[in-house]
């Protein structure tokens, strides 16, 4: 905070190109997404509970329900189809944090003092958003070594594997555009959290996540088989355990585009009538 404070004025003084505010932006968004990384070194546990969540998940559903569904997807192991699901399962719900964080730093008073500061007003949401995004790439990491202990291997190449796991970080930066918005539009850390689950459910629950769309009623196929979560958790699948080429990618591609360009703007907004 303090580097991104001293070089402002600086910049504040010559901002009238593009590429001059663009990277005013990065380098004040940059800062706050320290800021916040920082946060989550001070208070390990925040980010203890972010695993022990989809590990939950991942066991629950491997043997609990993995018995009924396998028999749903033709050979393929219940291990390698659920994995892929958890990925994305896992930055929707990581995604959460936005929210809550953003609510936070509002109902404390921190938004003031970053409104009284020479910095980008977008690089606030920039920053949360970014440091959501680092925090994604150590719990996939953490489900990866997960999912190979339960059985999940990889069929398509490490290449394609991490591309997929590319996807699943672009889609989670995605989400948290939407509760970046939610944690605006609230304002306190515990609506925010209550509000956030109703967006959750449907969207994890109600997709390709963690069982064949298939499977679902007829009503709620429509739903589940042309929704984010279920694009995104397919085109993984694609990309992990191969197979014929869809348009899946470029479906989760363009949801993961459209998401950032309606909810970024509209969080950017928020953010400055709220402060």
């Amino acid at each position: 905070m303090t580097a991104a404070s001293a070089t402002a004025p600086a910049r504040g003084a010559d901002i009238g190109s593009a590429g001059t505010r663009i990277g005013w932006i990065v380098r004040d968004g940059l800062a706050i997404a320290w800021r916040n990384l920082i946060g989550l070194r001070r208070v390990p546990r925040l980010l203890v509970f972010s695993t022990i969540q989809p590990l939950v998940f991942v066991l629950i559903f491997r043997y609990v329900f993995g018995g009924v569904v396998a028999p749903a997807l033709h050979g393929v192991s219940y291990a390698d189809f659920l994995i892929p699901g958890i990925f994305v399962q896992t930055a929707v719900f990581g995604a959460m944090n936005t929210a809550i964080g953003l609510a936070t730093d509002m109902q404390t008073g921190l938004m003031e003092r970053f409104r009284s500061l020479p910095m980008a007003r977008s690089a606030v949401l920039v920053g949360r958003t970014t440091a959501d995004l680092a925090r994604n790439v150590f719990v996939v990491a953490m489900m990866t070594g997960v999912g190979f202990a339960i059985g999940f291997r990889i069929h398509a190449g490490v290449l394609s594997f991490l591309c997929g796991i590319l996807l699943v970080l672009a889609f989670g930066f995605a989400m948290s555009w939407i509760f970046a918005v939610v944690g605006m539009a609230v304002g306190d850390p515990e609506t925010a959290q209550a509000a956030a689950f109703p967006v959750l459910a449907p969207l994890v629950f109600a997709s390709a996540a963690f069982i064949p769309v298939n499977t679902m009623p007829g009503w709620l196929q429509a739903f589940a088989d042309h929704q984010p979560v279920s694009r995104t958790a397919d085109a993984v699948r694609v990309l992990v355990l191969g197979g014929p080429a869809t348009n899946d990618i470029w479906q989760a591609l363009a949801w993961d585009a459209g998401i950032v360009a309606v909810f970024a703007p509209l969080g950017v907004w928020l953010y400055r009538r709220a402060v």
